[in-house]
């Protein structure tokens, strides 16, 4: 397998994860936290694995420029949900 077919493997699995399984759970956890309510370790856990993965993605930016969207969404999206849950916490 060549490079750039390594690449863009890792690509597709990174896209289709966050499509699939990271971004309605997140958007889940969003509401949540809207709502008032304190994140829980399930919570938690799955907002590691959106950074990890975004993480991921942010490395491969630089050579795929086409990849600078999904990675602002995802480091978004866990900022919004961790600034909103810690005044949450902050409230009691």
């Amino acid at each position: 397998m060549t490079e750039v077919s390594k690449e863009d493997g890792v690509v597709f699995v990174l896209i289709e994860r966050f499509e699939k399984f990271r971004l309605p759970r997140a958007l889940e956890i969003k509401e949540k936290v809207e709502r008032g309510e304190k994140l829980d370790n399930f919570d938690l856990e799955h907002l590691e694995h959106v950074m990890r993965d975004a993480e991921e993605v942010g490395r491969l930016v630089a050579k795929r420029p086409d990849l600078e969207s999904l990675y602002s969404r995802a480091v978004s999206l866990y900022q919004t949900i961790t600034q909103k849950a810690l005044e949450n916490e902050e409230k009691g």
